[in-house]
């Protein structure tokens, strides 16, 4: 028997970085076989992943089922933060291992990109971009545009990545507050950051930036009772998960002049875990919305960073090391054999 038969196989359940070559050379490089799918479903990763011994996922699901059809499987790591596509409790009952990559990976890049989906809709970029290539060369077609200093910032949420969106936003003069159950109001003051309620949020800033994670609680919290409580001037930014914002709800909010714009980095239905995806969704008929492809954690420093990452926390737990970043507790083991 080879080294690597007796190491077993990691599978890469998805991925879009276009290539294998750093995980590659991690996996192989520790006496493993690497198997790179492209799973659009769970069946999928059972069929291609039932006998791996890890999982690596960037937007395939790994859920129950899943976890429950793999035979030899002892971890799942997540290409990224956020382990909403992963049931961790599934995984901690079949003792398996289920790892992330601490924020601090893209938590530059986000931040830019918030500020930037912020400043693009505020600003009405894109709008005068487009009537600029239409023959229109006039500040009206860009109206109403509202001064920043002096307006409310928002923020739903004031973990590691909000408070460099609220070091980057207080430039512009703007008053920041933000809403975060799990944060100590005093924390927030100390940081200059107003603390408010849900309630205070919704109905207050002139800008709100949605950066928490998607959970049951958060899923859908912006619907239509939601949108209906902000200012008709307002500009929604999410930098977190699509289905936060209900897309209905966003597009009659928009269309009916509830709130004045929208600048998404991703949509309810996140086209990423779709195969053949189109774009059907009436969100992009409408002008004072901006859509980005899931992309506020690029930078090729980021991308490489957490492919490592991911690959590295694989590796550390099928040899006994122990993850840097778990996400559930489980025994140690000593080896991936057996």
């Amino acid at each position: 028997m080879t080294r690597t038969d007796a190491r077993g196989t990691i599978m890469i359940a998805d991925s879009d970085f276009g290539d294998v070559d750093i995980e590659r050379a991690i996996i192989e490089g520790a006496g493993f076989e690497l198997l790179a799918a492209q799973c659009k479903s769970e069946d999928e990763v059972i069929a291609r992943g039932r006998d791996a011994v890890g999982v690596l996922t960037q937007y395939a699901r790994v859920g129950a089922r899943a976890i429950d059809a793999f035979t030899r499987c002892r971890v799942i790591a997540r290409y990224g933060t956020g382990v909403d596509i992963v049931d961790v409790d599934a995984a901690t009952r079949r003792g398996i291992q289920v790892t992330n990559a601490p924020n601090d990976w893209c938590a530059e890049e986000v931040a830019d990109h918030a500020v930037a989906l912020w400043l693009a809709a505020a600003r009405k970029i894109c709008a005068y971009d487009q009537a600029t290539r239409r023959g229109e060369w006039q500040w009206q077609s860009g109206e109403p545009i509202w001064r920043l200093r002096g307006r409310v910032f928002g923020l739903l949420s004031f973990g590691s990545i909000a408070q460099l969106i609220a070091e980057r936003a207080r430039a512009f003069g703007v008053e920041v507050w933000a809403h975060d159950p799990f944060l100590d109001d005093a924390e927030l003051r100390a940081r200059h950051v107003r603390p408010v309620s849900f309630d205070e949020l919704v109905a207050g800033a002139d800008y709100l930036v949605i950066q928490a994670p998607l959970t049951p609680g958060t899923r859908h919290l912006f619907d239509r009772t939601t949108l209906r409580r902000m200012k008709p001037t307002a500009v929604l930014v999410n930098t977190a998960r699509g289905p936060i914002v209900e897309d209905a709800a966003l597009h009659q909010a928009l269309a009916e002049g509830w709130i004045a714009g929208a600048a998404l980095d991703d949509l309810e239905e996140e086209p990423a875990k779709q195969r053949d995806w189109r774009p059907r969704n009436p969100l992009f008929s409408l002008p004072n919305v901006i859509v980005t492809p899931h992309a506020a954690y690029y930078s090729e420093q980021a991308v490489s960073a957490v492919r490592r990452i991911a690959a590295e926390e694989a590796v550390r737990v099928l040899t006994g090391q122990g993850a840097r970043s778990p996400v559930n507790d489980v025994p140690a083991r000593s080896s991936s054999s057996g």
